[in-house]
């Protein structure tokens, strides 16, 4: 039996590497472990002198319960901690755009594909270390999340400082129901079934029968804009579980009882480069595409719903199609719509 040979990083490594293993480490820390830690804290201060802690949070809790549902409590700060340019700078992470986004009106930008841990879509639209406000001047994005993460206590709060809201129809459309346009909700549309397809070299995208998001567009008047996050399912290798095989089965029922999906990823770790959670470093380039305007329409027929539902989908495959090649793609993959 052949033992598995350990490539371990080197002792002298810039500091400025360092620095971005780290800030990357302790994104995958917060987004696999921090919510199932912040639950225990919450729970064991209960039982220790410190028990008075846990018992004002939740008081607090009470009182804050609805802050999700309206818009959050983004903090500028920690959106700017230049934590986030060394996480940029990991792999590296860059927004490409191809048109203006007029902050008169408001937007919902479909990310695609959701990747096993979506860092495209948290770099891009939750920090501000790739310069979002700076070429979409005027606009703020919100990146939706499960709802089931801002029932963490602690956690929450962390998320929200980011932007992050829940992904029910109430809490995601409460940005796009402000006057005066200027807020785009971000949706990675695939969600958490699409992460289980993340595998490198593939370009699959649940969006078939995806309609929820084209709906709220139509219902706010939202102008709907696709974005395309190329290189964000090669950051991390997953266990083979092709539709039909036991894995794939287990992963759905898990998933459709949960609420989560629970892709077996792996890649690399912080002092070898053999196997571990920390992703590859490898270049995301997220190209924002050009917007589809939507006119207002509280009760869209179905045959409204499905005809802009194709051209949402049209627009993406132009939009993959026109950029695929400076990317590395080759010319003749095209998007498989699931």
């Amino acid at each position: 039996m052949n033992n598995m040979k350990v490539d371990f990083a080197p002792l002298e490594i810039p500091l400025q590497r360092r620095l971005q293993t780290a800030a990357v480490a302790q994104w995958v820390f917060s987004f696999i472990g921090l919510a199932p830690l912040c639950i225990f804290i919450f729970l064991y201060l209960l039982f220790t002198r410190f028990w008075l802690i846990s018992v004002l949070y939740a008081v607090w809790w009470f009182y804050d319960y609805d802050t999700p549902a309206c818009g959050g409590q983004r903090v500028p700060f920690l959106c700017g901690l230049k934590m986030w340019d060394y996480m940029r700078d990991y792999f590296p992470v860059k927004l490409v755009k191809t048109a203006d986004l007029d902050p008169r009106h408001n937007y919902v930008l479909g990310f695609h594909p959701h990747g096993v841990l979506v860092a495209g879509a948290f770099t891009n639209f939750c920090t501000y270390a790739t310069g979002f406000r700076e070429l979409f001047p005027g606009l703020t994005s919100y990146l939706i999340m499960l709802p089931l993460w801002f029932r963490a206590p602690f956690f929450r709060n962390y998320i929200m400082c980011a932007g992050l809201i829940p992904s029910d129809k109430e809490s995601a459309s409460y940005p796009l129901r402000k006057r005066g346009g200027g807020n785009a909700v971000v949706t990675a549309v695939g969600g958490a079934p699409e992460a289980l397809d993340a595998h490198p070299g593939t370009y699959n995208v649940l969006l078939a029968q995806k309609k929820g998001f084209i709906k709220m567009a139509m219902v706010h008047g939202a102008h709907l804009v696709p974005v395309f996050s190329f290189g964000e399912n090669e950051l991390f290798d997953q266990v083979e579980n092709k539709r039909g095989t036991w894995l794939r089965w287990i992963q759905e029922r898990l998933q459709s009882i949960m609420g989560i999906s629970l892709p077996l990823f792996h890649a690399r770790g912080i002092f070898q480069y053999s196997f571990g959670l920390m992703p590859y470093r490898r270049p995301i380039h997220t190209v924002v595409g050009r917007p589809i305007q939507v006119q207002r329409n509280e009760k869209p027929a179905t045959e409204e719903l499905d005809a802009l539902h194709q051209l949402y989908m049209d627009e993406l495959s132009k939009l993959f199609d026109e950029h695929k090649e400076n990317y590395g793609v080759d010319k003749d993959t095209h998007l498989h719509f699931v």
